[in-house]
């Protein structure tokens, strides 16, 4: 399987067009066109992932994080650029998703917002645009007998996708009229006399980069010689946002203890931090995995009683502790490791002649240990 049709999957899963605009997504390291038989998941690339992945014969590493951040003006097999260096020379190809994972459904967000139980879960902050763009719907008033034909080409066009459906549309019954001038040329009846005839007005759903293909297509497809239609912009209002960390009410209050007891089954923590009251009852709580900085002004705001986060800057922890909000953090990679697994279920599914591996290497940076 190629890198491209692997790059497509991960797409339906972590669309790249929900990362950071700072962030440095997508295939990184090698070839599109290169067959895949191995895929290795990590959270950060290392020099001991890398051999890692040379052992297990790995073609691709699907990566968290990205190994490259900021443009390179030398790659050599010393100094930073060593782990870059080493996967160009192995032939190894990186694809990185963070933010794009971060903000998907079902993503790492998602995940730590399931595992201390908030309800519809909605996000923080740092919105990006849905990549599903603007949509339209698409009104076309045709004969009877040819709505088949009319409805089926924009199908084949691409209108009518909704989710994990095709082809979707309506049709209803009505009556059309017209009058056909001196220099028409009417499909259907004469010239200076008022046609009555039996219509279907057809809707459906187009996506704005498919509108001009979809409507070729109907004017091809149409019987008349001047089809009518109507082209609807349709309206946002923002409930589907995407964007960083997820906030909500827990389905059922809980005592922090309880809390930090899920956390560690489902995270594999061995320690914690705490900001803050240990021992609430938690009603409203807020997570953002990794580092996300500002957005705790908004968990603040909202009143949460609990932020559940990776890593906190000291002044933000200050702050949280002045407004009453307990935080917890677990370590940056930490609060994002426990996605891999679901990740590789996901994967493994969509890729089945493809062996798909978690790293085994790949690990928290920091030792805590009790002085």
């Amino acid at each position: 399987m190629k890198i491209r049709d692997i790059a497509e999957q991960i797409e339906k899963i972590a669309p790249l067009k929900l990362a950071q605009d700072w962030d440095n997504v997508g295939l990184l390291i090698g070839d599109a066109q290169k067959n895949v038989k191995n895929i290795l998941l990590t959270i950060d690339i290392t020099g001991d992932v890398v051999a890692e992945a040379k052992r297990l014969k790995a073609d691709l590493i699907i990566s968290y994080h990205p190994v490259i951040w900021d443009g390179l003006k030398k790659i050599t097999a010393d100094g930073q650029t060593n782990v870059v260096y080493n996967l160009i020379r192995s032939g190894i190809a990186v694809f990185s998703i963070h933010t794009a994972l971060d903000s998907a459904m079902g993503g790492v967000n998602d995940g730590l917002a399931e595992i201390i139980g908030i309800h519809n879960g909605r996000p923080i902050g740092d919105y990006v645009e849905n990549p599903a763009g603007v949509h339209y719907k698409l009104v076309v008033f045709v004969p009877a007998k040819a709505a088949a034909k009319v409805s089926n080409a924009v199908f084949a066009a691409g209108a009518g996708a909704m989710g994990n459906y095709s082809n979707c549309g309506f049709q209803s019954k009505g009556e059309g009229t017209f009058l056909p001038l001196k220099n028409a040329k009417p499909a259907v009846g004469k010239k200076g006399r008022i046609e009555v005839v039996n219509e279907i007005k057809f809707e459906s759903i187009v996506p704005e980069e498919k509108l001009d293909d979809c409507l070729a297509a109907m004017k091809k497809a149409h019987p008349y010689e001047m089809p009518a239609y109507d082209v609807i912009k349709l309206y946002n209002n923002g409930q589907n946002k995407f964007g960083l960390g997820r906030i909500g009410q827990l389905k059922k209050p809980s005592r922090l203890n309880n809390i930090i007891t899920k956390i560690k089954k489902a995270t594999g923590a061995k320690t914690i931090g705490i900001v803050g009251d240990e021992n609430r009852l938690v009603k409203t709580a807020a997570v953002c995995a990794g580092a996300c900085d500002k957005i705790i002004n908004s968990v603040i705001a909202a009143k949460a009683d609990l932020y559940l986060t990776g890593e906190l800057k000291h002044h933000r922890a200050l702050a949280a502790q002045e407004a009453g909000l307990t935080c917890i953090c677990l370590s940056h990679t930490v609060s994002e490791r426990f996605i891999l697994k679901k990740l590789a279920k996901q994967l493994k599914k969509q890729i089945r002649q493809v062996t798909i591996k978690i790293s085994k290497k790949d690990k928290d940076p920091f030792k805590w240990k009790k002085l």
